[in-house]
């Protein structure tokens, strides 16, 4: 059963930073786009970032513009999400999904999830 694994997320003060990993197995990572998504309390699930498999194309949400950076590690089966500059608003789930079709920026896209970290910026 393929799973994905958010590790990396907790709290930090405004204007810090975190580093998010998502580790797969059981899937073939490096023929998936990997995308980021985030959910806040009583809000829909919103685009983050993804990183195509083909050419490693990246796409940002504009809110995450320059504070933000998805990586990915083919030989650790990794992406990663580099956090910079932490808002309060950043607050909320983050979720890691694999894609191998669609538009990457809505979930529907995504075959496979992960269960989420935390994310709690405070003031």
């Amino acid at each position: 059963q393929v799973q994905l694994v958010e590790s990396g997320g907790g709290l930090v003060q405004a204007g810090g930073s975190l580093r998010l990993s998502c580790a797969a197995s059981l899937i073939t990572f490096s023929s998936y786009t990997m995308g980021w998504f985030r959910q806040a309390p009583g809000k829909e699930r919103d685009f983050v970032a993804a990183i195509t498999w083909s050419d490693y194309s990246i796409y940002y949400a504009d809110s995450v513009k320059g504070r933000f950076t998805i990586s990915r590690d083919n030989t650790k089966n990794t992406v990663y999400l580099q956090m910079n500059s932490l808002k309060l608003e950043d607050t909320a789930v983050y979720y890691c999904a694999a894609s191998r079709y669609g538009n990457h920026y809505y979930p529907r896209s995504y075959a496979y999830w992960g269960q989420g970290t935390q994310v709690t910026v405070s003031s």
